[in-house]
């Protein structure tokens, strides 16, 4: 039966996008909820500043009385404002983020104002105009105001944004549960001395490190043995307690790539397998249970671009990203490109006086590049040769 015909990068995203549901809605304190999404549009629940503040230290004056002098009566402070009125000719000491007393509307900088006694001058231009070094209230935002939108990512700004509008806890989804496992009789643990042909289990490692930052409850099954039964059995032991489930190796066609007849022989699907992508064309995509699988080459590159491209995008729709793709910015090319083949294209780059140049030798098993790159060059389908100079689109690894 001849192969099915390689599926475009953009196209599988989509699909997986669409095979991977949103998981529950939970109301999380602040201090949980950095890293995640917010399941829900968050509003503010007081005004910021919730009265006009002081943007500078100095001396809260009626504009109209200058050029003074002024009769200093009183102080205000933050969080200890000034209980009374300012008058005609007064003034009061002021400090930046004091509340501005009643009669007052501008403040003059201590920088231009020389205090005798209970008496305030004017040393130099002062204020130009009302208002100035005045923060009004609501400068910010107001109660009620849209803060975050559904779908944004919950950053630490956005933390501090929340706390300050009078947010205790953030309408975020669950973590999600991932399951991550190696398959190959030529891998052994880190922590055992690999001899002869044997090879240290990386994969997985990195992965746990690539997910980090995410939402998630990682559960690491280690090594799993090339055996449809062995595979079979841990596929169904993992089909009711994730959200996904991502192997390494296995995935391709050769006799001892058993993910495919495993998968479907613990009652799972799948939805495709080969995609126009290089490095990383072996990938797989299914079902099992309720959980989505990713079956990722065995290549630690192929497997480190695809947990990129697939993996950490998966998680983020899951978690209730609007838009849980990864953004590429762009570069100048420190060197000269080929033309592209058919395929998209992630090249390994170091970044050197913010250029990109391409690692001479892109084979997929090296990691040594993979470690010195600073980003991965997007080359589109058929892109024609590019010259040293002109920008490309990369994903940032650092």
């Amino acid at each position: 039966m001849p192969e099915s015909p390689l599926l475009p990068v953009a196209e599988a995203q989509a699909r997986l996008f669409a095979m991977a549901a949103t998981v529950a809605v939970e109301n999380t304190p602040l201090r949980h909820a950095a890293g995640r999404w917010a399941a829900e549009p968050v509003h503010a629940r007081r005004t910021q500043p919730a009265a006009d503040l002081s943007a500078m230290d100095g001396y809260a004056i009626r504009h109209a009385d200058l050029p003074g002098p002024f009769r200093l009566i009183g102080e205000s402070a933050a969080g200890h404002p000034f209980a009374g009125n300012v008058g005609a000719g007064e003034t009061v000491r002021i400090s930046t983020g004091a509340a501005l007393p009643l009669g007052a509307d501008t403040v003059l900088v201590q920088e231009e104002a020389r205090r005798e006694g209970t008496l305030v001058h004017l040393d130099g231009d002062g204020p130009a105009h009302k208002r100035r070094n005045v923060r009004p209230r609501g400068l910010d935002f107001h109660d009620g105001d849209l803060l975050i939108d559904a779908g944004a990512r919950i950053t630490p700004a956005r933390l501090a944004l929340a706390a300050t509008a009078g947010l205790a806890a953030l309408p975020v989804r669950r973590p999600i549960r991932v399951a991550t496992l190696a398959t190959g009789d030529e891998l052994v643990p880190v922590d055992t001395p690999a001899t002869g042909l044997q090879l240290p289990e990386s994969n997985t490692l990195m992965l746990a490190a690539l997910l980090a930052d995410l939402p998630v409850e990682l559960i690491e099954c280690g090594i799993v043995a090339d055996s449809c039964d062995d595979l079979g059995l841990t596929f169904a032991s993992l089909s009711a307690a994730t959200d996904l489930i991502v192997t390494t190796g296995g995935a391709s066609v050769g006799d001892h790539d058993l993910v495919r007849p495993a998968l479907r022989a613990a009652g799972g699907s799948i939805d495709y397998w080969r995609i126009a992508l290089r490095p990383g064309k072996p990938m797989l995509a299914g079902r099992l249970g309720g959980a989505v699988v990713l079956g990722l080459p065995g290549n630690p590159v192929s497997a480190f671009v695809t947990a990129l491209l697939f993996v950490r995008p998966v998680i983020a729709a899951m978690a209730g990203a609007a838009d849980p793709r990864p953004r590429t910015v762009t570069a100048p090319l420190g060197e000269d490109l080929p033309a592209n083949g058919p395929r998209t294209d992630y090249l390994r780059a170091e970044l050197r006086d913010g250029r990109a140049f391409a690692s001479t030798i892109q084979d997929s098993s090296m990691l040594a590049t993979l470690a010195r790159a600073g980003c991965l060059i997007h080359r589109a389908p058929g892109a024609p040769a590019a010259r040293a100079g002109e920008s490309v689109g990369i994903l940032p690894l650092a």
